[in-house]
């Protein structure tokens, strides 16, 4: 069988077609035994009801057509036999046909991938993977450069100082506003603080009259 299929690529370009004439031949044959069959079968119904009609009036006659009944029988055995060998063939080459067909597609993409693969090797493979990595690792150092803010050192400590000011201005502005805001002392706060000085003053009155009193005397 591998021999006749790897003949089917060395030898001519008829062979695929030699097949298929082949396999429509078998084909066309199928018909003609299938045909036959269905005749026989046929005269076989017809010579049964022959002897079915004349079994009890004309037994000869009868006996003639199971005779001629019994012969189309033998004769469809041997077409069937006949129909199941030309299958068997058919299937056969088809199967021989479709095994050379993916054969040649099998032989056509392994040439194709040859080609397409040409003078790439793993050491060439290699070191395009490496030279993709260098230049993606040179990317993203640029691209971080370039993201970074590019102000120098002097820059920052001059930014911080302006901080610091702004910072001490915003304070000196909040304590100045502090010192203008009036004091708010409750009202219960204003009554006791009378009710003190009202007491400390009678109790300087009784002192003093305490003292004149003595100076009387």
């Amino acid at each position: 069988m591998m021999a006749g299929i790897m003949s089917y690529f060395g030898g001519r370009r008829d062979t695929k077609q030699a097949a298929r004439d082949a396999i429509v031949g078998l084909r066309q044959q199928l018909q003609m035994i299938e045909k036959k069959e269905e005749h026989l079968q046929k005269k076989i119904d017809e010579e049964l009801k022959k002897a079915k009609a004349n079994a009890v009036s004309n037994k000869a006659v009868a006996t003639q057509a199971l005779r001629r009944k019994k012969a189309s029988e033998a004769e469809m055995d041997r077409l069937a036999g006949q129909r199941l060998q030309l299958e068997l063939q058919i299937n056969t080459l088809e199967s021989a046909n479709l095994n050379a067909e993916t054969m040649a597609a099998m032989k056509k993409a392994s040439d194709v991938l040859a080609s397409i693969h040409g003078n790439i090797t793993m050491d060439k493979v290699d070191s395009t993977m490496s030279k993709i990595t260098e230049q993606r690792e040179i990317a993203n150092e640029i691209a971080e450069a370039l993201s970074n803010p590019t102000g120098t050192m002097e820059d920052e400590d001059e930014l911080k100082e302006q901080l610091a000011e702004l910072e001490q201005e915003t304070l000196d502005e909040r304590l100045a506003g502090a010192e203008h805001v009036p004091l708010h002392i409750p009202a219960g706060a204003h009554q006791v603080e009378e009710r003190r000085k009202v007491a400390v003053e009678d109790d300087e009155e009784a002192q003093l009259r305490e003292l004149q009193a003595a100076l009387t005397m």
